[in-house]
């Protein structure tokens, strides 16, 4: 049975050189992407493809440079047709090796605005990398081309349909105040 493709991109830290940077290319096979597509909760990946290089930034920290590649099958939010999108994004982390770790079992820790930056441990999983730019990068509601949501009308028998105006929380006291005024005027 082949290695999973998982344990490929899975960079010590130690064994990388500070002097220069480390390419890497993942491109999983069938089984993998339906591993994947499966993880993602998406009908399929045609295809993933994931390159860059980890580079040393300073002393201690690292730094991911890639760029992600992928054709996804994801259901239509309207029809459950197959929607197909193909991905292209540029993906940059930093793994830090003095990220601030809580004083205390408990206690809250304030999350960086840098959504690029993550804690430096022994390994750099490239995989879990990719599967995350993967995820964020999706659309959250696919649509095929002719897909239309069609809206449904509760109206009684014989009563109008309801202005968007009556539909403002204030509009009721506005015309209350409007009619007080006309009379006390």
């Amino acid at each position: 049975m082949p290695e999973h493709p998982r344990k490929s991109a899975l960079y010590r830290v130690s064994g990388l050189s500070p002097r220069k940077p480390q390419p890497f290319e993942i491109a999983p096979g069938p089984e993998a992407l339906q591993q994947v597509a499966d993880e993602l909760g998406i009908l399929g990946l045609k295809k993933l493809r994931f390159t860059g290089e980890l580079s040393a930034e300073g002393k201690e920290d690292w730094r991911l440079d890639a760029h992600l590649g992928a054709t996804v099958t994801q259901a239509c939010v309207v029809t459950l047709e197959p929607v197909n999108t193909r991905i292209e994004e540029d993906v940059a982390r930093r793994f830090l090796a003095n990220w601030p770790p809580p004083e205390e079992k408990g206690e809250e820790v304030e999350m960086p605005e840098d959504e690029t930056i993550d804690p430096l441990g022994e390994q750099i999983d490239l995989w879990a990398v990719m599967t995350e730019a993967l995820a964020l990068a999706l659309p959250a509601y696919p649509r095929a081309d002719q897909a239309e949501l069609e809206t449904d009308s509760a109206i009684p028998p014989g009563a109008d349909p309801i202005e968007e105006e009556e539909t403002k929380p204030f509009a009721a006291l506005a015309d209350l105040k409007k009619k007080l005024e006309d009379k006390g005027g």
